[in-house]
């Protein structure tokens, strides 16, 4: 291993009521691959865009590079040699991959494109990588797992000095798991400092020099990888004061009021799982485990392929969303602005909405309108002049009322709320929670959605937990734990 290349001191950064990093020290050396690990939200992705230059640290950190202070921006960054390699591809499907590497740098001489050279550099750092991709085969055409080479490509031949790989086996299939770690490892030998995250513990395992564990944004503990196990390291990713968890009432579970089976589509599979009046249905996995994929499933949001749904005891075919809430569904999605309320209309407009999808002979009646809406206002507790307030004018948590109140209005029975307190302060939490804990006692059932896990643990009464758009585990009683839903999620237990 090198000597350090990278080295921040004493980061912090703070958005409107959130610290997302409390004085975070971290460095990175040539050729050593350093994992940082935590939890959703505890502070990985704010980290590493501070290290590419996409956020600035609040005053007082400080980031050196090869022994140097910077300010790091995005171009800096690249100026410097941080490349970023984000989840997501940045791929140009219609291009190359010889135009895709080059697109933006491409070599030239006079104006005229050296198509041969660029073509020359491509095929050397392929044959680096032990890749048969050809430079001219179209981006479009290459799996998952080979377009995430072409990135890797893309640094070799423009010489980065660091490499940050952010989630980079999402969705891939496990030989192209083992054949992408092989390339991170051979690219780290050749000296270029590695920074990986990942909720993949095995991977993480495989592959460290290092680990880093961030909680809470707070710094938990580096360590070399072989001075720790992996119990230990979600116990640190877990640890967490009881005053964070929420104490709500429970309730004794009623009949089933929803069954499902084997259901599949939209990036979910044989999903089985059933939900009673009384109790909350808890939903866990790490980002991109497939929960919000099965929630617009199962409302109708997307196409089935097979399984079913029975609501009552009867099977329906949900459709559309309108078959949904016919069928007493609610759904309170986890973007509310964009998906779940018109942010130009006001209150009143946004509280009969969705009554008004599924109601024959409905009219538009302004003074109902205003009159439901008002009712909801003082039944919620929700902070706004009148029913004719636009909803875009209103804070978060009152809007998540907003959000609430429509669907009481459609006499629900069985409540999805996916991410029912995200981007809302902690006091309008506990008016969230409150509201939720009401259904219960009216004997409605909830499925809840949350990547806040204490959230998940303290809500429900028992809890699904996906990877890979696959239920992996269930745990409930005494079984409901941080550490137990977080090994599961991260493939550490087995059903």
């Amino acid at each position: 291993m090198g000597q350090e290349i990278l080295k921040l001191s004493g980061i912090s950064k703070t958005f409107p009521g959130v610290k997302a990093l409390d004085g975070i020290d971290f460095s990175l050396n040539a050729g050593e691959i350093h994992c940082i690990c935590g939890e959703n939200g505890a502070g990985k992705s704010t980290l590493i865009k501070i290290v590419s230059g996409a956020y600035q640290p609040d005053a007082g950190g400080e980031v050196q590079f090869e022994g140097a202070p910077v300010t790091l921006t995005p171009l800096s960054a690249m100026d410097l040699g941080i490349q970023t390699i984000y989840q997501e591809h940045t791929i140009f499907g219609p291009l190359s991959v010889t135009e895709n590497i080059f697109v933006g740098m491409e070599i030239a001489d006079k104006g005229f494109m050296k198509f041969a050279e660029m073509k020359r550099r491509t095929q050397e750092v392929l044959d680096f990588l032990n890749s048969s991709i050809d430079p001219d085969e179209l981006a479009e055409n290459l799996s998952s797992g080979e377009q995430k080479i072409i990135e890797f490509a893309k640094a070799l031949v423009f010489e980065r000095k660091v490499i940050i790989l952010d989630e980079p086996t999402a969705s891939f299939s496990m030989t192209e798991i083992d054949n992408l770690l092989g390339i991170v490892k051979k690219i780290a030998e050749r000296g270029i400092g590695i920074i990986y995250i990942s909720h993949h513990l095995d991977e993480v395992f495989r592959i460290a020099d290092r680990i880093t564990i961030l909680r809470d944004g707070k710094l938990i503990n580096c360590c070399d990888a072989g001075d720790i196990t992996e119990p230990e390291l979600v116990r640190q990713m877990v640890g967490r004061d009881a005053s964070a968890f929420y104490n709500r009432e429970h309730f004794p579970p009623g009949e089933i009021v929803l069954e499902v089976e084997k259901l599949t589509g939209n990036g979910v599979y044989d999903i089985d799982f059933n939900v009673r009046r009384g109790e909350i249905l808890g939903f866990a996995g790490m980002v991109g485990s497939g929960r919000s994929e099965l929630m617009t499933l199962l409302f109708g949001g997307a196409p089935k392929i097979k399984g079913s749904v029975k609501v009552f005891g009867k099977e329906i075919d949900i459709k559309n969303p309108q078959t949904a809430i016919r069928h007493k569904m609610a759904y309170i999605t986890e973007d509310r602005q964009h998906t779940g309320l018109f942010l130009i209309h006001t209150i009143a407009r946004n509280t009969i909405i969705a009554n008004l999808l599924v109601s024959s002979g409905s009219f538009y009646a302004p003074k109902r309108e205003e009159r439901i809406g008002a009712e909801y206002i003082e039944k919620l507790g929700t902070k706004a002049e009148n029913a004719e307030v636009l909803v875009g004018n209103l804070s978060g948590g009152n809007q998540q009322k907003v959000v609430l109140a429509k669907w009481f209005n459609t006499e629900g029975e069985i409540f999805i709320f996916d991410e029912p307190t995200r981007g809302i302060d902690v006091g309008a939490k506990q008016e969230i929670y409150q509201l939720m804990t009401d259904l219960l006692r009216d004997n409605k059932a909830i499925i809840m959605v949350s990547s806040d896990m204490p959230e998940v643990i303290s809500m429900s009464d028992r809890i699904m937990v996906m990877k890979d758009g696959r239920i992996v585990g269930e745990v409930s009683g005494d079984g409901v734990t941080e550490e137990n839903v977080l090994e599961y999620s991260i493939g550490g237990k087995k059903i």
